[in-house]
């Protein structure tokens, strides 16, 4: 199992976060310390937690929020306890849901080969396809994962017959998925937007509003593919200004120009 890439990309990712203290509806994912280490020369440094994605439910489709967790090697199995705790209730309030059974509990989880191999209770099995699919988005967020194979107390699950990707889950996939940044996350300018898009066209636009709601940025962005085919997109929006913000996405309809496939973020935008 290839662990060290993985921690190296989550403590950047984690580094990445720093801030003020959201005023989102979202816990801020701005790191906080969580224990000291001995160093070599006797002193402690205070480690910062591990930030993570969890996929939940938003308007049927998959939708990422953040957690933070103890630094920890085995970061897959954190990221599906994380899972199973379902939304929080400010998250609740803001519409996200989960399909994933509160009975379900978890046996275990091994990476090899790119696949992860998940073992749960049979009770998670009282999930519908949207489980499955928040538990592949969850794991595939590492570079070692690819697919996920799904085990119910060390058997098989019958349902499932074969490992599972993100592309088998098309369906419960937004049009516009923005994976970074993810809710309440305090950012600095310029704000990287990253994701998968599959737009007409290849293109969509994305606005940075302030708390008033004066668009601060807009741009055009282009995925690599688009019109039936996924791609993925990454683009910046540099602003000025601070405090509460919102990033908006959305399609322009083909028919008519308005607004289609819209998906907001709630953020702290660090000056």
């Amino acid at each position: 199992m290839r662990r060290v890439p993985l921690l190296v990309l989550l403590a950047l990712l984690a580094a990445g976060c720093g801030g003020n203290k959201s005023s989102a509806p979202f816990p801020a994912t701005t790191a906080t310390s969580t224990h000291a280490t001995e160093t070599a020369a006797g002193t402690t440094t205070a480690e910062q937690p591990v930030v993570l994605r969890v996929y939940l439910l938003r308007k049927g489709v998959v939708a990422p929020v953040a957690r933070s967790v103890p630094r920890t090697k085995a970061v897959a199995r954190a990221a599906v306890e994380q899972l199973l705790a379902g939304p929080t209730a400010a998250e609740r309030d803001a519409g996200f849901g989960t399909d994933v059974p509160a009975a379900a509990e978890l046996r275990g989880v091994t990476v090899a080969d790119r696949t992860a191999t998940v073992d749960f209770s049979k009770s998670f099995a009282e999930g519908a396809d949207a489980a499955i699919a928040q538990v592949v988005y969850t794991l595939t967020q590492f570079p070692t994962v690819s697919r996920v194979r799904f085990e119910l107390d060390g058997a098989d699950m019958p349902t499932l017959d074969h490992p599972a990707g993100r592309g088998d889950y098309e369906e419960l996939t937004p049009p516009l998925l923005v994976e970074s940044p993810l809710p309440g996350e305090t950012v600095a300018s310029p704000l990287r937007i990253a994701g998968t898009a599959n737009a007409y066209e290849a293109t969509f636009q994305a606005e940075l509003l302030d708390a008033s709601g004066a668009v601060l940025v807009h741009k055009m962005v282009m995925a690599t593919s688009g019109s039936g085919q996924r791609g993925t997109f990454e683009e910046t929006l540099p602003y000025t200004g601070g405090g509460a913000g919102k990033l908006v996405v959305y399609e322009d309809s083909a028919a008519n120009g308005s607004r289609i496939h819209q998906v907001e973020i709630p953020l702290e935008l660090r000056p």
